[in-house]
């Protein structure tokens, strides 16, 4: 399974994708850079994160925390 969920433009020839993955028989959430290559093909680089199902709640809510911190310091 390999969903993706969306993508954030960093610059021309960088992106954040987000998907829904498998590896190695387990299902993950990615959050990935992605750079543009030569062959105009969009590859990852090391540089993301994975977040197990079971973590998904618990991540969601320091997400939403600092989305509220980010508000009140007006920067977003």
């Amino acid at each position: 399974m390999e969903k993706i969920i969306g993508e954030i433009e960093r610059s021309e020839t960088e992106k954040i994708i987000v998907q829904v993955k498998e590896f190695k028989g387990r299902t993950y959430v990615d959050f990935r850079i992605h750079y543009l290559a030569d062959e105009d093909e969009w590859r990852p680089t090391q540089k993301g994160i994975t977040v197990a199902p079971a973590l998904w709640e618990d991540f969601k809510k320091h997400v939403e925390a600092t989305s509220i911190f980010l508000g009140e310091q007006g920067l977003v």
